[in-house]
């Protein structure tokens, strides 16, 4: 495959315009255009089509466009380390993760191993479930940890590394604390939900899909565990929290459980990676031994 021609058909679809791409680009638009055809002659297949001033792509177009987009990705993420290598002498680990690895594991792990390895560098981005296998599909990080229990990418190898409890919290003091109730008695609540693309959110909605219930009416949407925990403290709704973030506002009598009816929920923590690559970094190896050993 002539990859100078997939980086111009790359440069087009981010860009949905052949013309965009070519002014980036700095060449001419019939040079690019040419480019891109040439590369559905060799590929055999279609992968734009005209839409009013503008193009689309096809099926075909839209799978290799994100496909072009993780290797450009690969080939930026060599030449990074590469520079790093020069530059220091050290391999630096990229790690994103979601909120409650991030927030109440990753800290006690991480201090292990600098504590072991001072001059390491550790990058840690925070974001929700859909994001964080974003940049580990994109080259963006080296790992990921996420709490996540379908929905697996096929081109993510999933390590479980433990199940964490989940509990319902309402304020201290509300007619619900401490109470057992059912899960459709518990929905009539004002809910404080995540934001879209929390795997939190999207467990509760599928909780609710199997029990037959209508979702949470959500009164409050706030991106972080602990804001929204805070908000529950404040007096206001109720939310399903990690046990390791909401114990210590139980403990203080800020919030507290209510308990479903025959309803115990457990969400499975996983250590990602790309599939059918080889992670030989000693950086990466030794994170995770440190890990398997803080877990075992």
């Amino acid at each position: 495959m002539n990859l100078h021609a997939l980086r111009l058909f790359t440069k087009v679809a981010e860009l949905k315009s052949v013309s965009k791409a070519a002014q980036a680009l700095m060449i001419s638009q019939p040079a690019v255009t040419i480019q891109i055809r040439n590369l559905e002659k060799e590929l055999g297949l279609t992968l734009l089509e005209s839409k009013g001033r503008g193009i689309t792509l096809t099926q075909n177009g839209e799978f290799l466009f994100k496909q072009a987009q993780r290797l450009f990705d690969l080939e930026l993420d060599i030449e990074n380390k590469l520079e790093q290598l020069k530059n220091t002498g050290n391999e630096e680990l990229q790690i994103a993760s979601t909120h409650v690895p991030s927030h109440f594991l990753l800290p006690k792990w991480l201090a292990k191993y600098k504590q072991a390895y001072p001059t390491t560098h550790i990058h840690i981005k925070t974001a929700n479930s859909q994001q964080v296998i974003e940049e580990l599909l994109h080259y963006k990080v080296d790992m990921a940890f996420i709490v996540k229990e379908d929905g697996h990418h096929p081109d993510i190898n999933y390590q479980f590394l433990m199940n964490l409890d989940y509990w319902f919290i309402v304020p201290f003091g509300h007619p619900l604390a401490e109470q057992k109730v059912t899960l459709a008695e518990l929905m009539q609540q004002p809910f404080v939900s995540r934001e879209d693309g929390s795997s939190t959110k999207e467990y509760l909605n599928a909780l609710c899909k199997v029990h037959k219930i209508p979702p949470p009416k959500v009164g409050l949407q706030l991106d972080g565990i602990n804001e929204s925990i805070y908000a529950i403290a404040a007096g206001y709704g109720t939310m399903l929290a990690p046990s390791i973030a909401a114990s210590s506002f139980i403990q203080r009598q800020q919030v507290a459980r209510v308990f479903i009816k025959d309803i115990d929920i457990q969400r499975p923590i996983y250590l990602c990676t790309r599939k059918n690559e080889q992670n030989t970094s000693s950086t990466f190896n030794t994170f995770s031994n440190i890990i398997n050993d803080s877990i075992s």
